[in-house]
């Protein structure tokens, strides 16, 4: 196999790095990555931070740090006008970003996956 590949799918990358896990001048987010998360325009968003950071400790001759925990959201319809915001990290962990409770269906929800998402 090419070093691109995986048996799963995706660049090889570690999971908490996003750096290749046999190409260290190779780093992957988002869909094309390995990382064992939800494929969401949320998860691209909190890998790009930590991406970033470590392509600069990378050029600067620096040791890559962990940072991505998995966090990934899913909007989902529950009703008309309602919607639960699942947001979660590696191996379920809870990563809500809100200060409500987001297991219930909620119409503030809704309106920011309408209107903002």
């Amino acid at each position: 196999k090419q070093w691109y590949q995986r048996r799963v799918r995706g660049v090889d990358v570690n999971r908490s790095t996003l750096q290749h896990n046999t190409n260290p001048n190779v780093f992957a987010i988002g869909d094309c990555n390995s990382c064992p998360t939800g494929k969401t325009a949320a998860k691209v968003a909190a890998e790009s931070g930590v991406l970033y950071g470590n392509i600069q400790r990378v050029m600067k001759g620096r040791e890559v740090m962990s940072g991505y925990d998995g966090y990934t959201s899913c909007p989902l319809t529950v009703g008309d006008d309602k919607l639960v915001l699942a947001e979660f990290g590696y191996d379920g962990a809870i990563l809500e970003t809100f200060p409500i409770d987001q297991a219930k269906p909620s119409g503030l929800n809704y309106w920011l996956k309408k209107e903002i998402m």
